[in-house]
């Protein structure tokens, strides 16, 4: 059931309102009443406060904001770990319980200072009663919340002893078990002022995440490969067409999160997106994006920073120092910064660096497969089968192997062979041989 005023254009933003039939009515008809929220009201109402966790995850990703009719849904909601949007709920002290101890006394069968109360706090009925003076010395109290035939068998057995006149509840479910038990009953209902200030700051949470998820984030990918230095300068063709092949990999993956990409330098690239996408390809900050899909398809190891602020540069520049953190730290620090420049998630603590070794394993790998290659005019290139048939190894070993090539300088991954067979495209290395001769000097 969704609800949306007429002749007027639909508001983007939309809560869903969920709660007993009856106070979900209530709520959307005050919803586009005279004083109307700029939002889309969608209605989830149950007949037990217990469907209320169901009710959340089939309203899922259609609504930016929950309305709980009462605090008892929402807090069987979280509970049950369904709020992955932000949620707030119609409260029931105050104005709500003073109604129904008016209700109370307007009944000669009842005495409002001998009842039973359900799932409000204790502070809450004491301010309540003592603003129409009354005392709560023979009150009795059911703070936590729990299962309508809980709360209803607490009601029913203080009545039957004669302790309390009426139960006040706050759940639906349990004042339908009552009454059909013959136990005297008032529902605890919120007020016409409650609802409309709950539904002001339902649609105030709403365009609040609305502007958290789309506030502005820069991804820096920093490749080590593509770096030049005094001891890694390779020729330009090989550097041209990795860097081709890396564009096209980052292009598609910012495909998928609507970003936008442009190279920075020789080795790095920028990513332009907002929040909301780049959270749900990181699984909440928790994984770097890029990383294992470059990895997988030209065998590289990438470095990413993420940063966000109230302007483009404060974010690129946050960007920059998550990058600069995981670069130079040993320690676990986190790949992306808040706006404030606060680490969001910690990184996984990295292994101890070990001593280098007299010989580097690369330039063992890379002269086993040279000698196997033997002299040659043209550039020595191998792909992961030809690799393993040298050494000796799986396919799979020889490609974690001919990475590790990749990783130290040794060997450049060149773009996929893409043939007409079905299957995985090749993927080919260039050795880098010339590397052997100042390696052998220096060992």
């Amino acid at each position: 059931m969704t609800a949306a005023r007429t002749g007027s254009v639909t508001p983007d933003l939309t809560i869903g309102v969920v709660g007993p039939h009856d106070l979900v009515e209530r709520v959307m008809l005050m919803g586009h009443g005279p004083t109307p929220v700029p939002s889309r009201l969608v209605a989830a109402a149950y007949r037990d406060e217990q469907e209320a966790a169901d009710k959340v995850v089939r309203l899922g990703s259609g609504v930016d904001v929950c309305l709980f009719a009462s605090p008892v849904p929402y807090d069987f909601a979280r509970k049950a770990g369904v709020l992955t949007m932000p949620a707030t709920y119609v409260p029931l002290n105050g104005a709500a319980l003073q109604g129904a101890l008016l209700r109370a006394s307007l009944d000669e069968r009842f005495d409002p200072s001998r009842v039973s109360i359900d799932v409000l706090g204790r502070a809450e009925v004491e301010e309540a009663y003592s603003e129409i003076s009354l005392g709560t010395e023979q009150v009795h109290l059911r703070e936590e919340a729990a299962g309508p035939g809980t709360l209803a068998a607490f009601h029913e057995r203080l009545w039957r002893r004669g302790a309390t006149t009426v139960a006040m509840t706050c759940v639906h479910a349990t004042a339908e078990r009552m009454e059909m038990a013959g136990v005297p009953t008032i529902r605890v209902r919120p007020t016409g002022a409650a609802i409309r200030s709950s539904l002001q700051t339902a649609a105030l949470l709403g365009a609040h995440h609305r502007l958290e998820e789309s506030q502005l984030v820069v991804v820096l990918v920093d490749v080590p490969t593509l770096r030049e230095t005094p001891r890694r300068v390779t020729p330009r063709y090989w550097r041209d067409e990795l860097k081709l092949a890396l564009h096209r990999v980052l292009l598609q993956e910012a495909h998928r999160m609507n970003a936008s990409v442009w190279p920075v330098d020789d080795h790095s690239y920028l990513v332009i997106a907002t929040r909301g996408s780049v959270t749900a390809s990181t699984e909440g900050f928790r994984t770097p994006p890029f990383v294992e899909r470059v990895r997988e398809e030209l065998g590289l190891a990438i470095e990413v920073g993420i940063g966000m602020g109230r302007t483009a540069h404060e974010a690129e520049n946050h960007a920059r120092a998550a990058l600069a953190r995981s670069q130079s730290s040993q320690r676990a620090q986190g790949f992306a910064l808040d706006r404030d420049g606060r680490a969001l998630v910690p990184a996984p603590r990295t292994p101890p660096r070990t001593q280098p070794q007299v010989k580097p394993k690369g330039l063992e790998i890379l002269a086993r497969l040279a000698d196997k290659l033997g002299d040659q005019e043209q550039p020595l290139i191998v792909d992961a089968e030809n690799a393993g048939k040298m050494l000796g190894v799986t396919p799979r070993t020889a490609r974690r192997l001919l990475r590790t090539l990749v990783e130290e300088g040794l060997a450049w991954p060149l773009p996929p062979n893409r043939t007409p067979q079905p299957g995985r495209p090749r993927q080919l290395y260039r050795l880098i041989v010339e590397k052997l001769g100042p390696a052998a000097k220096t060992s």
